[in-house]
């Protein structure tokens, strides 16, 4: 098992794991009846979906939810210390200071990668980056998606917005594919078309069982793997259309909008607050938050990417997601996840007033869906350099691989999972190494 990040045990181990050639196999879907194997590990199963926003690009974690006091902090920083022994910047966060008790922060956390692609790869699968197995490697909320997902219910079970580069399925079903809308206030304008005024809807149901009658033979006998993704997913859309409860999940008020921010982060955790609240189908909703790719002019108002920015716009959109979903009765059951691909360069910034790619330390955090709030986990060097303290059983930095097993477990999940029958013959795990121990949830998050 891994110390430190100086053992290259589990390096070799990506290395392995990416040496095999996977080409010319032919993708087919992980069916119903898929062959799987499984430790049978325990789950806490504390929560039925999750809400993981994902800021694409790396945060710095010494800029953000794992601030040291140090010279580089600005003026106005403002560092303020909260039960559980949290320090957060009121200049950044003015509301996520308010609710601190939510909060769990993980100070202990290390990445494989410091390259975006393959960091972002990583992040959202759990798996190291490797163009032999990337069609065998899906997203986790795919894999959520094909353990919680009702087929009864007409919302796709994989959300995802603002843009990104996403994994998506891969040799999964087309149902779990990730679908994309863009939010605005009024909604999908493709829910309806409504050309022929009351008998639009009847129209449209005739004219749809006549396409299904004419594509019969293809649907039933697809030609690959895409065609067949395509049926499932168009489908799937089908049900959604006329459906006023489906409607509503895209849309929102203009006070809405305030309240969160009318930004991109902002917009779409309003359509998440909604699809958790509406109960018909959303189970993984994913959201991209760009912008912290912080190289240069961090705390320079003048640049429009500076930490001022970019932390009070997720400041006012998290802080408000978590609002509304108490007040729903929804965030005891929502699992909510804020982390990147990695950390960035500890210390002093650089010449340019940034920070560069680094990946021995870094921060995630979670709350709602059972996490224990009001705590960290681990501990980090005075400059941010690297892990001093754990902070959990495991003894060793927390992995994405960790963070994915504990995603799982809330949900309900047997992270140790595998699935045998892929389309090269390898055995697609949960989470890399699971089953045997390796990697396995944080459980401290929960309160122990």
């Amino acid at each position: 098992m891994l110390k430190n990040c100086g053992n290259h045990n589990l390096s070799r181990r990506h290395f392995l794991l990416g040496a095999a050639s996977a080409a010319g196999f032919h993708l087919t879907k992980a069916h119903a009846d898929a062959e799987e194997t499984s430790a049978r590990a325990a789950t806490r199963k504390t929560a039925r979906a999750v809400v993981f926003i994902n800021l694409s690009g790396a945060p710095s974690h010494l800029d953000t939810f794992t601030p040291q006091d140090g010279p580089w902090n600005p003026r106005n920083a403002d560092l303020t210390e909260f039960p559980g022994k949290i320090v957060l910047s009121k200049a950044f966060y003015p509301n996520l200071t308010k609710i601190t008790n939510d909060l769990c922060i993980l100070r202990s956390v290390q990445s494989w990668e410091a390259a975006h692609d393959r960091g972002q790869f990583y992040l959202q699968t759990s798996h190291p980056s490797n163009p032999a197995f990337a069609q065998e490697t899906p997203h986790i909320g795919a894999v959520i998606s094909r353990e919680l997902s009702d087929a009864k219910l007409p919302l796709p079970p994989f959300l995802s917005f603002n843009g990104g580069s996403m994994q998506g399925a891969a040799f999964l079903s087309g149902r779990y594919t990730p679908m994309n809308p863009t939010p605005t206030s009024t909604g999908l304008s493709t829910l309806e078309h409504n050309y022929y005024g009351a008998a639009s809807a009847n129209r449209f149901e005739q004219k749809f069982a006549l396409l299904g009658a004419l594509d019969a033979p293809l649907r039933a006998a697809p030609f690959d793997e895409g065609m067949a993704s395509y049926s499932t997913f168009y489908n799937s859309a089908k049900n959604m259309m006329y459906n006023p409860s489906i409607a509503n999940v895209f849309k929102y008020s203009t006070d809405d909008q305030g309240r969160y921010g009318n930004t991109a982060i902002g917009r779409s955790l309003i359509v998440a607050r909604n699809a958790i609240q509406a109960r018909n189908g959303a189970v993984f909703v994913n959201t991209f938050m760009g912008g912290w790719d912080t190289h240069q002019q961090m705390f320079d108002v003048t640049y429009p990417q500076n930490l001022y920015n970019q932390n009070n716009d997720l400041d006012r959109a998290l802080y408000n997601l978590v609002l509304d979903l108490k007040a729903s009765g929804d965030f005891q059951n929502t699992m909510i996840v804020i982390m990147g691909e990695f950390g960035r360069t500890p210390g002093p910034l650089n010449a340019r007033g940034g920070r560069d790619h680094y990946k021995d330390a870094m921060m995630a955090v979670l709350l709602g869906g059972g996490v224990k709030g009001g705590q960290i986990i681990g501990e980090q060097s005075g400059d941010g350099a690297r892990i001093i303290d754990p902070g959990w059983k495991g003894g060793r930095p927390i992995q994405t691989e960790d963070i994915a097993a504990t995603i799982y477990s809330a949900l309900g999940i047997d992270w140790t999972k595998g699935i045998l029958d892929t389309p090269s013959g390898r055995k697609f795990e949960y989470v890399p190494l699971a089953a045997t121990g390796t990697f396995f949830p944080i459980e401290e998050v929960f309160g122990g």
